[in-house]
């Protein structure tokens, strides 16, 4: 089906959310393993509680070689086993931890990626009218992939620094309450300085996964068009644009990362300078005896986990940032408005009797963008078993009527009865399931030929599989396939040509009993000779139902009941195929330019 796109393409590029709200967004995807999440932060506290001991008895330990009276080595070796255990019991509860994380993002994301996915299920067809397909897809994968990563190891570190940082500063304290007075000078420059470099690089990480975004939409379109690219020869052209959009990819994954990585190094810069002030001021104590020098290799090491903390979070600011920008474009997506609600009274289609498809066009008219109009006051009745045909020059509103009945769109104005209820009125599923489509555009998935084929409805048997292919003419080029029925097909069908792929679509519709039937271009892509040897089984397929028919060959609705017209959207003329000729308006004038020359 044609889709009318619009050429500026949408984007989760939005305003800029609060952290705040983003945070608290997230959440919703970790409060169902609250317990989980206690688990951690129990093991958090304990393993860093172990690790926090150990400078304490390495200072006991540097002071028992001091002893009075010469080395105490049953101290030493008391204090340095300790030392020992107690950094072992850490580093195993810090392995169980990761492995607890990376099991809990693990959950997390799977929700979130479903939540995506199940939005982009309900979405419109106008959302997809109006995104690239590769942008979408980087939002469900590498976006998803990049909150995983931050989920799985940053938020453990986050955890850690904090404690150690607590930990390490009660312990200073009870060492020696005058050189923590050092940190009162350099603590606030590294968390000022992390704040304001924190605050510049999110637009950058930003603008990088909206770039990555439009470089995937991109591979993807040249790679579904490589067969026509290569016919035109223009590789060189398509090669020079993905140049262009792999420079602004990698400038701005370059941006992001350069601006980043100036911060661990300043902060580290300033941690050091307090850990050399540390280092005289304690000297200085320790020669006037405030102080023993167990004291100060205990300070020392407490201090460097104190500020290591700070500087391991500007190290992994920039990923904080980067998960938070692609946590926004997740959801923005999944935020994204579904198709509208049905109305509270909608009817459902054929529950209370049978679907007839009686449908009536009533001065409808359309655009999809305001101040553009597609459709102006189309009027027509299509009557049960009836085929009506809708030809016009390309750009002139078919393909709109198709989504229009389908509800893939609402009319503007105008009203659209099935049976004599208004579309509206009836739920979308139940209308929908009262089509049977077969588009120009053919749509295979990975998977055998019975499956293709038994797509549109349950419980289908191999014998109802056989008739419909029999009847759709493919019945016995699948069976000349190694597999037969159960060939696997490759990812739509790249491995049959285009007439095979067209086939199997039609006998995937010959499968159902909708009561209505819309062929958009249905036999485009089948040659002559074999649009000819189908012609009874699409006679067949239509015979009592109400049937749309969109057909730039005009020779093969010669006997539709009516014949509709269009030109800008507006009907310029309707009737059957032989009193259309009679009147040599329009309708005269295209049938006979196809067989011009003929």
């Amino acid at each position: 089906m044609a889709k009318q796109r619009n050429m500026g393409g949408g984007s989760f590029e939005r305003p800029t959310q609060k952290t705040s709200y983003i945070i608290k967004r997230l959440w919703k995807y970790l409060s169902p393993y609250k317990w989980l999440l206690a688990l951690a932060a129990a093991l958090s506290i304990g393993g860093n509680a172990l690790a926090l001991i150990g400078p304490k008895l390495s200072g006991f330990a540097i002071d028992a070689i001091e002893a009075v009276g010469g080395v105490d080595f049953a101290g030493v070796f008391k204090y340095a086993g300790l030392m020992i255990a107690f950094y072992a019991a850490s580093s195993v509860i810090s392995y169980i931890l990761a492995n607890l994380m990376i099991r809990l993002s693990r959950k997390a994301v799977y929700s979130m990626r479903r939540d995506a996915f199940n939005t982009l299920a309900s979405l419109p067809v106008s959302f997809f009218d109006t995104h690239q397909t590769g942008d979408v897809i980087s939002v469900i994968s590498y976006d998803i992939d990049t909150i995983n990563s931050s989920l799985s190891s940053d938020l453990v570190q986050m955890i850690a620094s904090v404690i150690t940082v607590c930990g390490s500063f009660v312990m200073m304290l009870s060492i020696s309450p005058h050189l923590i007075l050092v940190f009162v000078v350099t603590i606030p420059i590294s968390v000022l300085f992390t704040r304001f470099r924190s605050k510049r690089v999110r637009p950058l990480y930003r603008r990088r996964s909206k770039k990555l975004g439009e470089l995937n939409g991109f591979i993807e379109e040249i790679t579904s068009g490589l067969k026509t690219t290569k016919a035109y020869s223009r590789e060189q052209v398509f090669i020079d644009r993905f140049d262009v959009k792999n420079d602004e990819a990698v400038e701005a994954n370059y941006e992001a990362d350069h601006f980043s990585c100036i911060t661990g190094p300043t902060v580290t810069f300033i941690n050091n300078l307090s850990l050399a002030l540390i280092s005289i001021f304690g000297a200085l104590m320790y020669m006037a005896g405030g102080i023993t020098l167990g004291n100060i290799s205990s300070f020392v090491l407490y201090s460097r986990k104190f500020s290591g903390p700070i500087n391991e979070f500007a190290n992994i600011i920039s990923d904080l940032q980067s998960a938070l920008a692609a946590a926004e474009r997740v959801l923005r997506l999944i935020d994204e408005k579904g198709e509208p609600a049905d109305r509270p009274n909608a009817a459902v289609l054929g529950a209370d009797a049978p679907v007839r498809g009686d449908v009536r066009l009533d001065g409808v008219s359309f655009g999809y963008s305001e101040g553009q109009t597609v459709l102006n006051n189309v009027t027509f009745n299509a009557e049960r078993g009836r085929v009506i045909a809708i030809v016009g020059p390309t750009g002139c509103g078919k393909t709109t009527i198709i989504n229009l009945l389908m509800r893939f769109y609402d009319a503007t104005t105008g009203e659209i009865r099935v049976d004599g209820s208004e579309v509206r009125d009836i739920t979308r599923s139940s209308l929908r399931g009262a089509y049977t489509m077969v588009l120009q555009d053919t749509w295979l998935f990975h998977g055998t030929v019975f499956d293709n084929i038994a797509y549109g409805k349950k419980d289908v048997t191999r014998e109802d599989v056989e008739r419909a292919a029999k009847a759709a003419r493919i019945h016995g080029y699948i069976m000349s396939l190694p597999d037969g029925y159960d060939t696997v097909l490759s990812d739509n069908g790249v491995n049959i040509s285009k007439g095979q792929k067209q086939l199997l679509t039609i006998a995937r519709a010959m499968l159902l009993d909708s009561p209505m039937l819309i062929l958009d271009e249905a036999t485009s892509n089948v040659d002559t000779q074999t649009e000819r040897s189908i012609q009874d089984a699409m006679l067949k397929l239509m015979n009592g139902r109400t049937c749309f028919v969109i057909a730039h060959r005009l020779s093969t609705i010669r006997h539709a009941d009516n014949i509709i017209v269009l030109s800008d959207g507006r009907i310029v003329e309707h009737g059957r195929h032989d009193e259309l000729l009679a009147k040599r308006g329009a309708y005269y004038t295209m049938y006979h330019a196809q067989f011009e020359g003929v």
